[in-house]
């Protein structure tokens, strides 16, 4: 690290303590966005407030260091990553506030665009932009990118529908458009540079043909370059200045927060898909639709091989198989406000449609799970074809956009220039057609000398004829470093030169995202492309789209998945190095491994959750769980296995130590003192709502009906906490509910040595034994699978379900079995009150969500509370206790969350997760089966 860095690492670590970071395995994995570039910063920042990025900028000019910000780092040009100061912003600004009754919404730049649609859905409104990553990206990028997307065109993108903006400019000054003082104080303090925007202006203004230029581009749309639409769309400074923030991609300043105009979302929605025999008659149908645009949301035009990749995945319609080479396909979106004016508008549009002959019967729905399931595929394809590349290909994406009038002849140029430069065969084409914008993806094997040169080669035509036919070589993905090189040539010389004098205004030492948007380097776009390193064949597939990071508990804490798949490619990458004698590169890899273990392995839930929001369902709990497997005794768990019944009798023991703890010294001085011996000896931590030990005695109490009842050891050991409301044992609970319902409970014998196996699945010899073992036990106890089987821990309950799933065994988690079996049984009396409800990973991750929201309508009058953006809270069995900070940053939010909402009662269906979610809410979550028995009588 140079001087420089050095001396700015110094000074930024007074105010920003250990979030600033120089080791090399943070720098490599912090450093990957969704691009095909690879870049290591020199030192990787968390900002959690503007004050930390005015004095980040200050060092910056200081000591000649380049900034890069970064939101969610899922752009695909290469403008989240750089060498010099990587700034991460997302933990600290999840504002959501929307005002006027959803007519607009103020938002942080760390809210991922979904977050803020969700916050809308009451006022049944939305954000403008709808980018296919709108469940990743970040308010940060998608006014950064000027992102549009599916649905909104050019009228409801994030340049159109911005109704104020803070920034923090080059120079470290604050200015909030929305407050008139701000804006007061910085025509004062700024006046030069509101003067040399007006000057801007002026000139632009006095020139026809380019005000004509300017005018013409901004119909379609267009990334390329800076938002110089700002300049003649407004005559206030101010609000040019706040437009050309909207598309700069961190080259002019850092965007804070927003105030966004929001739009409809209509109630009504129809989707349809129309299956063409090519292209050019899939383009003729798009013609017909962009003629009816009044009528139609989107249209989203897929090529062949597009269909080709969807073809066997889960939620597509059965006529994906009759898809032959070379057809095309639109999936079509109709909304309405109302069902007769969605029907009318429906069979207008496809009776126009005939027109255009279709090879393949229609599909179509009015179904939100069927037509989401379709966009849910759309959304997910640039991963999908990208995880089905050829082995070591890296993965480069493209867009353009062409008015009505060339979007035959751009396509047919484009399909020409993937064929002449090696392509045609690893390659798809698709994108937003009543927009005319056009998304490729080619997969080149940049090892190769010839496929890097055919690469560069396809830019400089694609350029050249997009320029030709006056495009846009970017339309919404950002200009980035991918098309840096070409944005003179789009524009022209005098439109480039105010690019320039732009980056100028705000930028002086050009010490922001350097080589975005400008450059003075002409093969910027071919530098620095990461090369694919084979690594473990299921994780080979990701190409780092971020999909998955949202949902993962760890994300504010250590790493992601998409960071842990990234360092099993650094780490594949150093290892192929030092094996031929590179001493850098070794030192490096034992600095990797030295990190690994921690950031890796320790942090990581394994829950798996990554896998249900990656598009290719790639599960990078498998890196952490094969290094565990690895490192644990097989004897020692051979032992606790065999003797069950003595681990939970000492864990008992443990928990009554506890009990007495707390009585004697009381509960909260407890959990501070065990927080201390954590921190120097490893100890587990102690919760306030730590269970007590569980005296219940197990005894069958038979019926006509009956239910065999496996409870399961953490059950079997666990009572509720003193500061529950419900001190009873869940088993005394269930039998209640059962004998309410009508039936009996019967605890097998055998129960005190029963494990479900899920805390033995890094030892595989010792599980396979288990299953088979469990498997044949339950099939003599079930009379075959006659009598039900319920567990009552959702996480145990899941993982017999899956191993056990052909074993001709009727095997229930709790909450399933009340809600299918016992529930119309019970006189349910709802409670008139707010309740909390939290979905563990594994009952989610096996469709029980829906399960869980019903069982707690019934039982209540009053508000169900979840808190959606959590996928897992991070207890992970016994991580909660001896790895705290996981559940901590997992549940950074819940205390906020669950404030001033009136909730004197929780419910989940996890008695390890209920701990920590009522350590972090305030709020006492218990077992649902307390709910139901609350609310039944007798």
């Amino acid at each position: 690290m140079s001087q420089n860095y050095t001396a700015f690492y110094q000074e930024a670590q007074e105010f920003l303590g250990e979030r600033i970071y120089k080791d090399y395995l943070r720098r490599v994995v912090y450093g990957i966005d969704a691009s095909c570039y690879r870049y290591i910063p020199e030192l990787v920042v968390k900002v959690r407030h503007e004050s930390e990025v005015m004095r980040l900028c200050a060092l910056a000019k200081k000591h000649n260091t380049p900034l890069t910000f970064r939101a969610a780092g899922s752009s695909l040009s290469g403008q989240a990553c750089g060498s010099g100061v990587l700034v991460m912003a997302n933990l600290g600004w999840q504002e959501i506030k929307p005002q006027n009754a959803g007519q607009s919404v103020r938002l942080g730049c760390g809210v991922i665009g979904a977050q803020a649609n969700n916050a809308l859905k009451p006022y049944q409104r939305k954000i403008g932009p709808d980018p296919a990553t709108i469940a990743t990206a970040m308010v940060g990028g998608i006014l950064g990118n000027n992102a549009s997307g599916m649905c909104c065109g050019v009228a409801q993108n994030s340049y159109k529908t911005l109704k104020s903006i803070r920034v923090v400019l080059a120079d470290g000054a604050l200015l909030d458009t929305s407050k008139k003082e701000s804006v007061e104080s910085f025509r004062q303090s700024h006046a030069q540079l509101l003067e040399g925007l007006l000057t801007l202006r002026q000139e632009v203004l006095a020139d026809h043909q380019l005000h004509a230029l300017i005018e013409k581009k901004y119909k379609i749309k267009n990334t390329t370059g800076y938002s110089l639409n700002a300049l003649i769309d407004f005559d206030d400074p101010i609000e040019i200045l706040s437009h050309l923030f909207i598309g700069s991609e961190g080259t002019l300043g850092f965007i804070s927060s927003c105030e966004l105009h929001c739009v409809p979302d209509l109630p009504y929605k129809a989707c349809f898909l129309l299956f063409y025999e090519s292209l050019t008659e899939g383009l003729k149908g798009v013609q017909i639709l962009a003629q009816n645009a009044d009528k139609i949301s989107a249209a989203e035009l897929m090529d062949g091989a597009c269909l080709a990749s969807m073809q066997g995945v889960e939620g597509m319609p059965s006529v994906l198989n009759e898809v032959k080479s070379g057809y095309a396909c639109i999936l079509a979106q109709l909304e309405a406000t109302d069902l007769n004016t969605l029907e009318a508008n429906r069979a207008f549009v496809l009776e126009k449609l005939q027109a255009i002959p279709t090879i393949l019967p229609l599909a179509q729905s009015t179904d939100p799970n069927t037509y989401n399931a379709w966009w849910k595929i759309r959304k997910g394809l640039f991963p999908i074809v990208a995880g089905r590349r050829r082995t070591g290909t890296s993965v480069i994406t493209e867009d353009l956009c062409f008015d009505m009038e060339h979007l035959q002849e751009g396509i047919a140029k484009l399909q020409e220039l993937l064929d002449k430069h090696g392509f045609k065969e690893h390659s798809v084409i698709f994108g937003h057609a009543l927009s005319g914008n056009l998304h490729f993806l080619i997969t080149p094997l940049l090892e190769n000398p010839k496929e890097r040169a055919q690469f560069s080669a396809l830019m400089e035509d694609l350029a050249h004829m997009v320029a030709s036919l006056q495009g846009s070589i970017k339309a919404e993905h950002g200009t980035g470093r991918m098309v840096a090189p070409f944005v003179e040539l789009e524009w022209g010389t005098k439109a480039y030169d105010l690019c320039k004098r732009i980056k100028a205004l705000f930028d002086p030492d050009h010490l922001l995202n350097p080589d975005v948007i400008l450059s003075n380097d002409p093969q910027i776009h071919t530098k620095n492309l990461k090369e694919s390193v084979p690594i473990a064949p299921e994780l080979e597939p990701c190409m780092e789209c971020g999909f998955c990071e949202r949902i993962c508990p760890s994300r504010y804490l250590s790493l992601t998945p998409r960071q842990r798949i990234g360092l099993q490619r650094e780490i594949a990458y150093l290892s192929k190095r030092a094996a031929q004698g590179l001493a850098t590169d070794r030192a490096l890899l034992e600095e990797l491994l030295e990190g690994y273990k921690y950031l890796s392995d320790e942090t990581c839930a394994a829950c798996h959750m990554c896998s249900t929001l990656c598009p290719l369902g790639i599960d990078s709990a498998s890196i952490a769980l094969k290094t565990r497997t690895k490192e644990k005794a097989p004897f020692l768990a051979k032992e606790i296995l065999k003797h069950m019944d003595t681990t939970v009798g000492a864990l008992k023991a443990g928990l009554g130590v506890v009990q007495m703890g707390q009585v004697a010294l009381g509960a909260h001085l407890i959990h501070k003192c065990s927080q201390k011996l954590h921190a120097k000896l490893g100890t587990p931590v102690v919760s306030n709502y730590m269970p007590r030990k569980n005296n219940y005695k197990l005894n069958s109490k038979p019926a006509t009906k009956n239910v065999l009842y496996f409870s399961t050891c953490i059950n079997r050991a666990f009572a509720p906490s003193k500061l529950m409301p419900d001190q009873r044992s869940l088993q005394e609970v269930f039998e209640s509910l059962c004998k309410k319902a009508g039936f009996g409970v019967l605890y097998p014998p055998e129960l005190p040595k029963f494990c479900c196996g899920k805390a033995f699945i890094d030892y595989k010899d010792l599980s396979a034994q288990n299953t088979q073992k469990n498997a044949q036990l339950l099939k003599d106890l079930s009379d075959n699978g006659a009598i039900p089987i319920v567990l009552d821990h959702s996480a145990c309950s899941a993982y017999l379900i899956e191993q056990l799933e052909n074993a001709g065994l009727q095997i229930y988690d709790m909450p399933i079995f009340i809600q299918e079996h016992l529930l119309e049984h019970l006189k349910i009396e709802p409670l008139e009150e707010n309740i909390a409800l939290y979905t563990m990973c594994a009952a989610k991750r096996l469709g029980y969500s829906e399960n869980m929201r019903h069982l707690a309508q019934a039982c209540v009058r009053g508000e169900i509370v979840e808190h959606i953006d959590t996928g897992c809270c991070g207890f992970a069995g016994n991580k909660g206790f001896l790895t705290p900070e996981l559940n901590d940053h997992a549940l950074l939010d819940f205390a906020d969350f669950y404030r001033d909402k009136n909730l004197k009662k929780g419910f989940c269906s996890s008695s390890t997760c209920e701990v920590g979610l009522s350590q972090h809410s305030k709020i006492p979550f218990q077992h649902i089966a307390y709910l139901v028995d609350l609310c039944s009588d007798e």
